[in-house]
């Protein structure tokens, strides 16, 4: 899979995000901080990542900010995009469950670099739901 990896900073946590997706297999495309002279606010990076993942010239997206929530904000004003803000693995695999997430947002300062590994788990192992109450309300987002 090709997964955008953005940050409006570059911190152990990202370094271990980038370090499992790359050891997952994955194709990783690095936004904002994690690029070499791309420094970005995170507004832009939060809808940076969301357009690659709407415009399906990425899988998936993961965004990380201070708190995780300026970045999940600016992701889900991109149509096609649906970011959540997880900090643990079951937030993580209930969004993609009952929110079919494509965009996962991460805080820089309350994520445990210990979780990532846990957090991915559950993010790559978990499909969405076919339950047709659950799909009509996701196909209202």
């Amino acid at each position: 899979m090709r997964i955008a990896l953005g940050s409006d900073e570059s911190t152990e946590l990202t370094a271990a995000l980038e370090r499992d997706l790359r050891a997952r297999g994955h194709d990783i495309v690095l936004l904002g901080a994690l690029k070499a002279g791309d420094e970005e606010a995170w507004p832009s990076v939060g809808r940076r990542v969301a357009e690659a993942v709407a415009a399906k010239s990425c899988d998936y997206g993961v965004v990380c900010c201070w708190s995780g929530t300026g970045v999940s904000i600016a992701a889900n004003k991109v149509t096609g995009a649906r970011a959540a803000l997880c900090n643990d693995y079951q937030t993580s695999a209930l969004a993609r469950e009952y929110n079919d997430a494509n965009v996962l947002a991460l805080s820089l300062r309350a994520t445990p670099v210990s979780e990532v590994k846990a957090i991915l788990d559950a993010w790559f192992a978990t499909q969405p739901t076919a339950d047709p109450k659950y799909r009509a309300m996701i196909d209202q987002t």
